[in-house]
């Protein structure tokens, strides 16, 4: 049966591509300004480069030392999601299987830690870090991600092991599981969809923090991407030329991640309301 467009839904298209083009625009200004002197960028931004400077990338990737600052921010990212996963996962399952009012209480906290400005807790974090070593140090700023992303994430495992039937688990207690098995070879291959999800946004925030990484990575052989990139940024010098090529350098690595696992985003987020 063919499908026929109507009035309504042909201006919906028409409408979704243009707003989906009007979003384009910054990513039409990155890349063009990327591929011109720093001389043109200054004369006309919109305009189409002269000729292609293709030696911004091999310039910025020099200045970036980008090897060492993208393995930087893969381990970061990596472990961070890491701890996130596997620590929001267990403490969300016990809290749900747990309906109690301790339970309650503590995930009432945990949702409560969202709307807390990192701002106005950025000055005591340094601080406390600092005495306890964990400033300057990877592992350091992997335990802060974990503290700054497992209340979002307890919340969005806690919704979606709701839609779990605890008879499955039941069944697995019966034939002689433990607790610990249960989660692990029942409960966690069925949190997947959510999972991917928290890994996705996880990653798309950790990859691009700025200022986390300004505050606490202060050796030169530890800085990520965005920290690296800031420094074309100087007092008197604004290196936009390099800056928009490291830019690009820094955003394929994750655009790609996103591409192959966007499509679990919409799944994941939709599962935990599905019983």
């Amino acid at each position: 049966m063919e499908q026929k467009y109507t009035k309504q839904v042909l201006l919906l298209v028409i409408v979704t591509i243009i707003l989906g083009l009007i979003f384009l625009i910054p990513f039409y200004f990155i890349i063009i300004n990327s591929l011109k002197s720093f001389a043109e960028i200054l004369l006309n931004t919109a305009a189409w480069p002269k000729e292609f400077q293709w030696h911004n990338y091999v310039e910025a990737w020099k200045r970036l030392k980008y090897p060492r600052v993208f393995l930087n921010s893969l381990i970061i990212t990596v472990f961070s999601n890491l701890a996130i996963v596997l620590f929001s996962s267990m403490a969300a399952y016990r809290l749900v299987r747990t309906p109690n009012r301790v339970s309650k209480i503590i995930f009432f906290l945990f949702i409560s830690a969202m709307v807390i400005p990192f701002q106005s807790i950025m000055i005591p974090l340094v601080q406390v870090t600092s005495q306890i070593g964990l400033i300057n140090s990877i592992p350091g700023i992997i335990i802060m991600y974990l503290g700054f992303g497992a209340g979002f994430s307890v919340f969005l495992y806690h919704g979606f092991i709701k839609s779990i039937p605890r008879e499955i688990e039941e069944a697995a207690i019966v034939d002689g599981c433990s607790s610990f098995c249960v989660f692990w070879h029942i409960v966690f291959p069925l949190l997947k969809p959510i999972t991917v999800t928290i890994i996705i946004l996880n990653s798309l925030w950790i990859w691009n923090d700025f200022l986390l990484p300004l505050l606490v990575l202060q050796d030169q052989n530890l800085r990520t991407i965005p920290l690296a990139t800031f420094f074309f940024f100087g007092q008197y010098t604004k290196q936009w030329d390099l800056a928009l090529a490291a830019l690009i350098l820094g955003i394929i690595p994750l655009l790609i991640f996103f591409f192959f696992l966007q499509r679990h985003i919409i799944k994941g987020i939709t599962a935990g309301s599905i019983k």
